[in-house]
């Protein structure tokens, strides 16, 4: 629907309130349902890891010495290892409800997430219809994956939102490339820009949402120049649209950038690749080793989280892991050197790093394309209880009776999901903007293929995604919304 001769942000505002209130109360039972779901993990499960008392020490030198920086044997060191998203967020919250205050935190994630809930319904309003707006308000204030993270001192759920609010400007700004009018247009890609951009600040694989939308645009640019055989004012528009979009969100970047130019005399528009700082060296011989053999959750926990600092279990590494029993020798002196001092030596890196060749020269395809394919389809669908005290193999059913159980229904849970999502998607298939869910979809999960950490929580960033194809499923064929491709 064109909103002519208003303001897009008001407009977009005015949608969302209309969409609320043709069924006032389905949204107000979805939202108390979904704030039940999240207090209950709040209360019960909080979860205050590593990372968050990193980001924690951040925020606190930021307020306390006006440095972005951690503490170190007593001193604050800058650093650019974390971008500056989630410590300004936990900055300001520490700001006003006081030092460390985590429940504020997490309190204020969970509102988030329930705005989460709202935006993917408008999403599936734009798409679909009215009915597919309701289940997708449903599915997405039931998911427990969201809910487990709004409970987590992470940058997921701010993540989780800013995607989908991107994902949202980006589907109302590919409706209007056809119309007359194309004053929303404009609009609606400067905040989808600034979305990305906050997303970005946040983690550094924001930026593929970016790429997707653009290859969608690219995809529209291509399909209109081959109808058309000419630069017509709609190429044009297109042309805009991606302009406008790719300023947006890297202008977010540049306080960042020209800090780091300053501070470090280094172009650092983003994090580093291994979250280090500029003196800390990065242990790409283990990496690409790891690289290697890795194909799921436990060993990262087990093995790759263990380096350096902590001991090694070459028992630990699956038989995928050596070649010959010469290089299983091989690899346990390897692990013995290391757990003499639990450092990382450059030579011993060297090392690694030769190991590693010498394994990708007998199978490359199994380390770039079966290994990739494995870590994917495990961070898919791998039960996420990774924020629980579950046994992380869980397969082995040597748990806890209850942990165990969780893990089984989180697993089940997760396979319903992401099955509806693909049932949904054949359903859907030829209405218009799907191509660019599903170009994030792909984009984001061969990325994920390439890490040598494959953690479920890195696919949540797709569930408003894969939330939205599972509502197609709840749309019968005289709810869809009609609307020809852009």
């Amino acid at each position: 629907m064109p909103f002519p001769r208003q303001k897009f942000a008001e407009a977009y505002i005015l949608s969302v309130l209309q969409l609320l209130r043709k069924d006032v109360r389905f949204f107000i039972a979805c939202a108390l349902a979904a704030l039940a779901l999240r207090l209950l993990f709040v209360l019960h499960f909080p979860a205050v890891v590593d990372d968050s008392r990193l980001y924690a020490d951040i925020a606190m030198n930021w307020l306390q010495y006006g440095v972005y920086g951690i503490t170190n044997s007593g001193h604050v060191m800058p650093t650019l290892s974390r971008l500056p998203g989630y410590p300004a967020f936990l900055a300001a919250i520490f700001a006003i409800f006081g030092w460390s205050n985590y429940r504020a935190v997490l309190l204020i994630q969970v509102a988030l997430d329930l705005a989460t809930c709202f935006i993917v319904a408008d999403i599936a309003r734009r798409i679909f219809s009215d009915r597919g707006a309701k289940a997708a308000c449903m599915l997405a204030a039931l998911c427990p994956f969201l809910a487990n993270y709004s409970a987590a001192a992470l940058t997921e759920t701010l993540e989780i939102f800013f995607t989908a609010l991107a994902l949202d400007f980006a589907v109302c700004g590919v409706i209007h490339l056809g119309d007359e009018n194309h004053s929303a247009s404009p609009g609606a890609w400067i905040a989808c820009g600034c979305s990305i951009g906050c997303c970005l600040l946040l983690r550094p694989d924001g930026g593929i949402l970016l790429a997707a939308i653009l290859a969608y645009l690219a995809i529209i640019f291509l399909k209109q120049i081959r109808q058309e055989r000419k630069l017509s004012r709609s190429v044009f528009v297109i042309i805009r649209a991606a302009v406008i979009l790719s300023i947006s969100s890297f202008v977010l970047l540049i306080p960042w950038t020209v800090r780091n130019l300053h501070t470090f005399h280094r172009f650092q528009p983003l994090a580093p690749r291994y979250a280090n700082d500029s003196d800390e060296p990065v242990m790409s011989g283990f990496n690409r080793w790891t690289k290697t053999w890795i194909a799921d959750y436990v060993s990262v926990e087990e093995i790759y989280w263990n380096v350096p600092g902590d001991a090694i279990d070459v028992n630990r590494l699956p038989n995928r892991a050596f070649d010959s029993p010469a290089q299983r020798a091989e690899t346990a002196q390897l692990f013995d050197e290391y757990n003499r001092d639990h450092d990382m030596t450059p030579e011993l890196d060297a090392r690694f790093a030769a190991l590693a060749a010498a394994r990708i020269h007998a199978a490359p395809l199994r380390y770039y394309l079966w290994l990739p394919i494995v870590r994917i389809v495990d961070m898919w669908l791998r039960p996420r209880t990774e924020l629980f005290p579950s046994d992380p193999r869980w397969w082995e059913f040597n748990d806890q009776r209850l942990w165990l159980s969780v893990s089984i229904a989180f697993g089940l849970i997760n396979l319903a999901y992401v099955v509806a999502a693909a049932a949904g998607l054949v359903r859907a298939r030829g209405l218009p903007t799907l191509g660019l869910l599903v170009s994030f979809l792909l984009l984001r999960s061969l990325f994920l293929g390439t890490l040598e950490n494959p953690e479920p929580r890195y696919t949540l960033e797709c569930y408003p995604v894969v939330i939205l194809f599972a509502a197609a499923l709840f749309i019968g064929k005289s709810h869809r919304t009609h609307r020809k491709p852009a």
